[in-house]
């Protein structure tokens, strides 16, 4: 069955880095759009960043464009989240996300419905 599992989130001061993963197995990594989402308590989830099957196609939310790099590795059935220049408003938890179909690049929240079980963010100011 899919199987997403993230890791790399923990605390970290405001201005610091962190670099999540996520660990994919269970379908044809290499043919899926990803995305990260993320939720802060008492909020929607959030859509990141999504990246095209083949790497080359990204988006960001305005909210962390120019401080966030997703990227992926196909050859590791991995997929990565660069996040600097880190705010204490980008406390969340974090989850990838993979797209509903293959082969078709995925820009939008309502087209990813398979979900990992995050990993926590904590920025301090």
């Amino acid at each position: 069955q899919v199987q997403l599992v993230e890791s790399g989130g923990g605390l970290v001061q405001a201005g610091g880095s962190l670099r999540l993963s996520c660990a994919a197995s269970g379908f044809t990594f290499s043919t899926y759009s990803m995305g990260w989402f993320r939720q802060a308590p008492g909020t929607e989830r959030e859509l990141v960043a999504v990246i095209g099957w083949g790497g080359r196609s990204t988006d960001y939310a305005d909210s962390v464009a120019g401080r966030f790099t997703v990227s992926r590795d196909n050859a590791k059935n991995t997929v990565y989240l660069q996040m600097n220049s880190l705010k204490p408003e980008d406390t969340a938890v974090y989850y990838c996300a993979r797209a509903r179909g293959a082969w078709t690049y995925r820009r939008s929240a309502p087209d990813y419905a398979t979900w990992g079980q995050g990993t926590q963010v904590t920025v301090s100011s």
